[in-house]
């Protein structure tokens, strides 16, 4: 069997619990990381998947009313104009509401 190496890098923290946690199952971490890998190939990083918290519930649900009500962007076709709607101080949604309150 071929190995190769891999180099990684993790918060000095990280390593110290990661290695104490492995040393008590009688491992090391090449093994931990090893066994990892497998998984994450036999998944196919499914077990990467987290499930949203509240935070980012609310903001999806705020992203999707805007959607609803056209409070979006218009259509862009190059970053030059879409940077130009993003500095214009009287730009408005693509349903004509206007991006910046009048101060």
């Amino acid at each position: 069997m071929n190995t190769a190496t891999i180099n990684i890098k993790t918060t000095t923290e990280t390593k110290t619990k990661a290695q104490k946690i492995a040393e008590s199952l009688g491992m090391n971490l090449s093994t931990v990381i090893d066994q990892y890998l497998k998984t994450f190939i036999k998944t196919q990083g499914e077990d990467l998947q987290e499930e949203p918290n509240d935070y980012m519930i609310q903001t999806l649900k705020e992203s999707e009313a805007d959607v609803k009500v056209g409070r979006v962007s218009p259509h862009f076709t190059n970053a030059k104009d879409a940077i130009a709607w993003l500095d214009d101080p009287n730009a408005t949604y693509a349903n004509g509401d206007k991006v910046r309150d009048e101060v």
